[in-house]
């Protein structure tokens, strides 16, 4: 109870404005008391002529002679000989960015509230009287603010407490009979209240869109985690089968070494063993070189001549011999075998590699994907680089522009392949297309087909657009038609001299346009496409004739 009594002397015998002991004190007409300094440097700054306390506002005409207050002056003196030193409040001194407290003298501190009428902002100590004095108390105050002019009509310089809904506004008083007279008029309060049912309902629509893109976001979360569960399984699965692969190349090469090795073990000791025979047998034959070389020799006519029949005899040969030597030949056909194989399973991995390589790229997320492009501007988004491979063409044409152009020659441009169309006079494209892709095709003079196919395409064939592995558009003088599977669709009599082409690998979705003026749709195909796509072109039998793929980039 006693630190109680003290703290309260303390707050008695503070300077409402300074917050700390008093300083001179002085006691003006209302009996509230301040620093003599505080409360003159308060009067001084007072924008207005009138003259009032700061706690109570009560105002004084004409400004009160301050006087020391001796009584006070003298209690201050006690408590400081005592060593009870003022305790102030909590100090929370305004930032630079906040709203000063205008009573603070000195370093001010953060103000709490603003009040409307008085156009001041207040710290928690100069506030209060705006709670205990009546009069006070029907003062509006809100939140501090730096703009209080802004709620000052400019005009009248009066509070704007009115809204004008005719002008979207706040105005006041006056500028109802004035600038706005006839207008739709109610008090700010009314239209806050308005637009505070509409926030209510804004906030509404608010949260629960949030709640829609929280749900989106997990869903998104969900589809994350199965992206990568996925990759990481198809990654695991992948280096199981390569890995088998691998395995079973290094046993079938563990297997080709074993069967060389053992028939090389299996042959040397043939020609061993055979060494050995004739081995054996020019030893035999040098031993009866030299009894017949001694009989040659010998002087007794009966004894050469008894001798001779069993010596001079030659016995036939064991083994009749055919020996045929290849040199460095023995195991080529083995190495050429091996060689066979490697090149028809790099064939294979570099056919079946495209399908590989376009079933990773064409992995995504169903996400709201843009539709089909309107315009050519929005075509030419997707716009790809293809050039033409010399290793498909026809014999008979002749390429330039950057493999962009072919023409129709009199004779062969190139000597005959497997790899190349025997079909007169068609070419695939050397790229593949996934995603979305748009080129387009301009005919030198009679028009052709331009066409998409698979890789695998028949080259034998009877040309795009008459089996199902390709699909044509055929551009002529009389009429124009789309074939697929050998089934033709007529579509349009008008001469085409560039053509548009949309593929959407992943949609299925192939489209055909006449560029030649305005994109106008020609013939569109939905369907699905189970392998990768490459752009054909096909010309006509004339000699001179020419097609090329359009530089859009």
């Amino acid at each position: 109870m006693a630190q109680k009594g003290i703290q309260l002397d303390r707050e008695t015998f503070s300077c409402s404005i300074c917050l700390d002991l008093l300083k001179d004190p002085v006691t003006i007409p209302c009996g509230h008391s301040y620093c003599m300094k505080c409360i003159e440097s308060f009067w001084d700054e007072e924008e207005k002529k009138i003259i009032s306390c700061p706690q109570c506002r009560q105002t004084f005409t004409p400004r009160p002679v301050l006087v020391k207050n001796t009584m006070l002056a003298a209690l201050v003196e006690e408590m400081k000989k005592s060593g009870l030193q003022a305790a102030p409040a909590d100090r929370c001194y305004a930032g630079p960015e906040e709203v000063a407290c205008d009573i603070c003298t000195g370093r001010k501190l953060k103000a709490i509230k603003s009040c409307l009428v008085c156009l001041v902002s207040y710290c928690e100590t100069h506030i209060q009287p705006h709670y205990d004095v009546v009069q006070l108390k029907k003062h509006q105050l809100l939140e501090p603010s730096k703009k209080l002019h802004e709620h000052i009509c400019s005009l009248h310089d009066e509070v704007m407490k009115i809204f004008c809904r005719t002008d979207q506004q706040s105005i006041c008083y006056v500028c109802t009979v004035d600038e706005h007279k006839g207008h739709d008029i109610v008090s700010a309060t009314a239209e806050r209240t308005k637009r505070l049912k509409e926030l209510e309902v804004t906030r509404q629509e608010i949260q629960q869109r949030i709640q829609d893109r929280e749900k989106d976001v997990k869903l998104l979360q969900l589809e994350v985690e199965a992206i990568n569960h996925s990759a990481d399984k198809t990654v695991e699965d992948s280096e199981k089968i390569f890995t088998g692969l691998i395995q079973l190349l290094q046993k079938r090469c563990s297997d080709v070494k074993q069967q060389i090795r053992s028939q090389q073990e299996t042959e040397v000791s043939r020609v061993k063993e055979l060494q050995e025979k004739l081995q054996q047998e020019i030893t035999e034959l040098r031993r009866k070189d030299v009894e017949l070389e001694k009989l040659s020799h010998t002087e007794d006519h009966s004894q050469f001549l008894h001798n001779y029949p069993s010596l001079s005899t030659l016995s036939e040969p064991a083994d009749s011999l055919s020996i045929n030597i290849r040199p460095l030949r023995y195991f080529e056909d083995v190495a050429a075998a091996v060689s066979e194989t490697r090149d028809k399973l790099q064939d294979v991995l570099t056919e079946k590699w495209t399908n590989v390589s376009l079933a990773v790229t064409e992995v995504d997320v169903l996400l709201s994907l843009p539709g089909e492009p309107k315009t050519r501007a929005d075509f030419l988004k997707y716009s790809c680089e293809i050039t033409l491979d010399p290793n498909t063409a026809h014999t008979q044409l002749a390429f330039s522009e950057g493999n962009r152009k072919i023409t129709l020659m009199a004779q062969n441009q190139f000597s005959n392949s497997p790899k190349r169309f025997s079909v007169p006079f068609q070419i695939l494209s050397k790229e593949s297309l996934s995603g979305r892709c748009y080129w387009e095709v301009e005919w030198g003079r009679r028009g052709g087909y331009v066409a998409v196919a698979y890789g695998n395409v028949n080259k034998a064939g009877n040309g795009f657009g008459y089996d199902d592995k390709s699909w044509a558009l055929l551009c002529k003088y009389n009429g124009n038609e789309f074939w697929h599977n050998n089934i033709q669709t007529s579509i349009s009599s008008s001469t085409l001299s560039r053509v548009g082409v949309y593929v959407d690998h992943r949609a299925g979705i192939l489209s055909f346009y006449d560029v030649s003026t305005t994109m106008t749709l020609l013939h569109r195909v939905q369907t699905t496409f189970t392998q990768p796509l490459y752009a054909g072109l096909r010309l006509y039998f004339r000699c001179g004739d020419t097609a090329e793929i359009c530089k859009l980039k």
